[in-house]
């Protein structure tokens, strides 16, 4: 039974990726701090025999008992709501975790697989986005913690599969959505549907002209999948390339809820990108991987997850308790 540690376990996309490979009948190590995850989301792991959870901070050093074939790095605050309270963290994770974790995976001799984003492309000046981009970031911005601590994450993984010849892989993520993302999390998907959900008016920032492109979770995990059995160890883009303008989205969530909310603006955010579309060749060619799940199906799957929420959920606004700890 092959090994694997997955860090961000009981995050959205750390929980998803957990169930893909205990499915694929992989023994399990899910490692989170739950800084942003919830154990709520692996819970139904716990009772089987191939799955471990370790409550650890990957930014201090890293332990895994016995062989290990393969790591996924997952932990990282992801939304904007998380990394502008914690941005040191952010940057830490993403610098010290990786260092830690790259160092495990040379020494268990496993291959790792990290896990960086769109947002190293900043704000492009090129459309759609190729992996031979090298990015418009404001480095000294708010969401310059994010940004650059996965532009570093990028550049210390070359780094030692080069130097050491470790094997490692690169997934840019574009916007994915699905069940058990956290609502209120300053991300577009949940952001809207709560606010539909509660009834409110939903929020455009900007003239909602800014455009995404969203990606079903199971769609991407497929790919993240298969980008770790691969042999490619250069970055490669996994990510729907249907785009949207938000605001016709918002419509589109508005008609999908069936409320009759209307339609409010606030300014945009420093550096929020105004456009976003993978270029996705490179994951068609080498992995043999696009996007089945379309939007329209996706959004009601997601829908009908929100709907199950408590109303405490749906009330609640992210208040979450960063001890000093994490304001190293």
């Amino acid at each position: 039974m092959k090994r694997i540690l997955i860090t961000g376990a009981a995050g959205f996309l750390g929980s998803h990726l957990c169930d893909r490979f205990i499915k694929e009948r992989y023994y399990v190590f899910g490692m989170d701090n739950l800084i942003t995850g919830d154990l709520k989301n692996i819970e139904h792991l716990f009772k089987l025999d191939n799955f471990e959870f370790y409550h650890h901070d990957v930014t201090k050093f890293v332990h895994v008992p016995g062989q290990l074939d393969y790591i996924l790095h997952f932990a990282s605050p992801a939304s904007p709501i998380d990394y502008l309270k914690i941005p040191i963290q952010t940057l830490k994770v993403g610098a010290l975790g990786t260092h830690n974790l790259l160092g495990l995976a040379k020494g268990k001799g496993a291959r790792i697989l990290i896990a960086s984003t769109s947002e190293v492309y900043g704000d492009p000046l090129v459309h759609p986005q190729t992996e031979e981009y090298y990015g418009n970031v404001n480095t000294i911005g708010p969401r310059g913690v994010y940004d650059e601590a996965k532009r570093f994450q990028e550049s210390i993984t070359m780094a030692y599969h080069r130097f050491h010849g470790l094997e490692t892989r690169i997934v840019r993520i574009f916007n994915t959505y699905g069940p058990r993302m956290r609502l209120n999390d300053g991300r577009v998907i949940p952001a809207f549907m709560g606010q539909a959900l509660r009834g409110e008016d939903l929020t455009v920032f900007g003239d909602g002209s800014q455009t995404r492109s969203f990606c079903y979770v199971d769609d991407q995990i497929e790919g993240i999948y298969r980008l770790l059995l691969s042999d490619y160890s250069l970055p490669i883009n996994i990510g729907n390339p249907h785009e949207i303008t938000i605001k016709d989205f918002a419509e589109e969530i508005i008609k999908l809820t069936g409320t009759d909310q209307k339609i409010i603006y606030e300014p945009l955010p420093k550096d929020d990108p105004l456009q976003r579309q993978p270029d996705i060749t490179k994951a068609k060619e080498i992995l043999g991987w696009e996007p089945k799940v379309g939007r329209a199906e996706g959004m009601k799957k997601t829908f009908d997850y929100f709907k199950t929420l408590s109303k405490e959920d749906l009330q609640k606004t992210e208040h979450r308790d960063f001890t000093s700890r994490n304001k190293l």
